[in-house]
């Protein structure tokens, strides 16, 4: 009787001790796998560009190396069909560029890379290794001669990632392997608006705004900036040019025409 309870006792401490080594395990190799940075750069409404940083730790390299190599040479392929550049840094580190050239532009390559479909490897990820995830950016134009204002929305959908379960069917609060960044950089900076239900607070860094997004929510960008609107101001100066012209005219005029007057004479 005393052996069986003691053994039952043994068998509830391996057991509570075999739980424990499965969290303490998941927390050193999980914690700050992914750090994803994703920033909007205006130089002018004409030109921009979109840039993105993906840092993986070497925990999830030796973990799942094949599949984080297959992932990265996914994000190469979508980069080049959309005329940007993608640069390796390490094995687990890569940037990525994608230039644009107006509001419509950096909406379509936006949604392009983020909506892609692996046409070459179509099978790498299925639906159980990659939860669908919902993203939606636009941005509106609107010009003032001199200057243009832009109202910039972006939604992106991570309630599918509120639970990960690993292979030891343990759930893991994505927050914890998941750093997502978004940011908005124009010369005159830009302000938030945070009114909508899942807006998310911005930070302020001298002309820059930065997002820091929840894995596990639905969550609403929204921000308005302007910026100086090159063919208005050329514009200006056109007209101004123009201006200066006929009145160097007119007023040379009665000069050549009192000097006409006199030779007759």
């Amino acid at each position: 009787m005393k052996l069986s309870i003691l053994m039952a006792s043994a068998r509830q401490i391996i057991g509570q001790l075999r739980l424990f080594g499965i969290v303490l395990l998941s927390s050193l190799l999980l914690s700050g796998c992914v750090q994803y940075q994703v920033g909007v750069n205006f130089d002018s409404p004409n030109y921009g560009e979109i840039v993105q940083h993906i840092q993986l730790d070497e925990r999830l390299m030796s973990l799942s190396g094949d599949s984080v190599k297959t992932w990265l040479d996914s994000i190469e392929r979508r980069v080049k069909q959309l005329h940007g550049k993608a640069k390796r840094r390490s094995d687990r580190e890569v940037t990525v560029t994608i230039p644009f050239k107006n509001g419509a532009d950096l909406a379509e390559k936006f949604n392009a890379f983020f909506h892609y479909i692996d046409k070459e490897n179509p099978n790498n990820l299925t639906e159980t290794d990659l939860p669908p995830i919902d993203s939606q950016l636009s941005l509106k134009q609107n010009n003032f001669l001199l200057l243009v204002r832009n109202r910039l929305i972006f939604d992106l959908d991570l309630r599918s990632l509120s639970l990960i379960s690993t292979n030891t069917n343990l759930a893991i609060n994505p927050s914890s392997i998941l750093d997502f960044e978004f940011s908005l950089n124009a010369p005159w900076g830009g302000r938030s608006i945070e009114k909508a239900e899942n807006a998310i607070p911005a930070n302020k860094q001298g002309n820059r705004l930065i997002w820091r997004l929840q894995p596990g929510q639905m969550n609403h960008i929204e921000t308005i900036f302007w910026l100086p609107s090159p063919l208005g101001i050329g514009t200006i100066f056109i007209i101004l040019f123009i201006a200066l012209g006929v009145y160097l005219r007119d007023r040379t005029a009665p000069t050549s025409g009192g000097s006409r007057e006199q030779g007759a004479v």
